[in-house]
């Protein structure tokens, strides 16, 4: 029954293939049918469905819905009432107001200004605050090629503001920083149930995020070098150290280290391992790491 399912909101395009990857890695493939909006998992209590990003929140906030992802700036743009359980950090931009190259301060306080946006709330509160006399034109997509003919502003979203320089716009302020959240109806979280399963995923997630970001480094030892390559470790919590063998007999002489790092700790910690006499040293990628 569809009450006892875990009801998902994915919004669609690089969100949803991002969305798909951790899911898969968490260890609930999603299949995405042609023509569809329903994707499709491989457990039985998990039901999806694909909605424009914007939507989302108010979705969850009306309760038709459990769950769901999108960005923070479309949640802050909606003044949905929902649960934020994770920042993922999926798809990372900035919501920023841009003008043409020709155009300085002087300028646009001299006229009431025709700001092009998707985002109609988020750019009436900073416009207000900024002092600007100001219209709103509401756009669907491609708002830099407004200006400068059918719009003195823009206020939209960019990660690393290429596009904008491309068409002669230049940014002159910030107006929130985005990235992709995991969230969640206060109906749900009050459902023990579902609770229950939304847990669950924000453990799997966050497992799998933290695999992501760390490697396990192995490596042996000599017993005279193990105390001071131990002092040396980084390790998430102690080192995993076990006697090496041969013919079944531990050889005292030394030990197997095993450690997980970050990734970007490793070109440096290499070396060092190496300069502290650690030999055979191996290193293989994480699929989780549950702290």
């Amino acid at each position: 029954m569809m009450a006892d399912k875990l009801r998902i909101l994915i919004p669609k395009g690089r969100i949803f293939d991002k969305v798909s990857e951790l899911f898969a890695d968490a260890g609930f493939p999603i299949a995405l049918p042609d023509r569809t909006y329903r994707p499709v998992f491989t457990v039985s209590w998990l039901d999806a469905k694909i909605m424009k990003p914007q939507n989302v929140g108010e979705l969850l906030e009306l309760g038709s819905h459990d769950v769901g992802f999108t960005g923070l700036d479309w949640l802050k743009e909606s003044g949905a009432k929902v649960e934020e359980l994770m920042d993922l950090g999926f798809d990372k931009v900035r919501i920023v107001a841009a003008v043409p190259n020709s155009m300085d301060e002087t300028a646009l306080r001299a006229k009431t200004l025709t700001v092009a946006t998707e985002y109609v709330n988020l750019a009436g509160t900073w416009l207000k605050e900024a002092g600007y006399c100001y219209h709103v034109l509401r756009t669907y997509g491609a708002t830099e090629v407004f200006p400068p003919d059918d719009a003195d502003m823009i206020i939209d979203n960019t990660s690393s503001g290429q596009t904008m320089r491309d068409n002669g716009l230049s940014i002159i302020a910030t107006l929130l920083e985005s990235s992709t959240r995991f969230v969640a109806s206060a109906s749900a979280l009050a459902d023990s149930a579902k609770r229950r399963r939304i847990e669950e995923l924000l453990m799997l997630f966050k497992a799998v995020l933290d695999g992501r970001e760390r490697v396990m480094l192995e490596m042996n030892v000599a017993k005279s070098l193990f105390a001071a390559l131990v002092s040396g470790l980084p390790a998430m919590r102690s080192p995993t150290v076990s006697p090496l063998y041969s013919d079944g007999n531990a050889i005292l002489e030394g030990y197997a280290i095993k450690i997980a790092v970050r990734k970007n700790e490793v070109p440096d910690m290499i070396p060092h391992l190496k300069n502290l006499g650690a030999t055979d040293i191996v290193e293989y990628d994480l699929r989780k790491v549950v702290l």
